[in-house]
């Protein structure tokens, strides 16, 4: 796939995931990497940014298995960011397609 198109979407898959549940860095990072091939760090710059922006929160659990992990949730702020960038993206996605077919 495109990398230039991958950086567009990156963040929208992101946000997609954590519109449902709460996830931690590695479950968000396989998920999306089973759809589509990206570096290992990259959703964690993303994940950063986020953060900085105010639309994710992040809280520890404790693990049976290891270290705590670091679950990322969607702030109400971060909820209307998603549901915006999803509505640009459509936008977007229905003018290329109008031009490309």
């Amino acid at each position: 796939m495109n990398a230039q198109f991958k950086k567009g979407a990156l963040e929208l898959c992101v946000l997609s995931q954590l519109k449902d549940a709460d996830q931690y860095g590695y479950q968000l990072t396989d998920a999306i990497s089973n759809e589509m091939e990206i570096a290992t760090g990259t959703l964690y710059l993303i994940l950063k940014r986020l953060k900085d922006d105010a639309y994710v929160e992040t809280y520890l659990v404790e693990s049976d298995a290891g270290p705590a992990r670091k679950y990322y949730h969607l702030t109400d702020k971060g909820k209307e960011y998603h549901k915006n960038l999803k509505a640009e993206w459509n936008t977007f996605v229905e003018t290329v397609s109008r031009f490309i077919n």
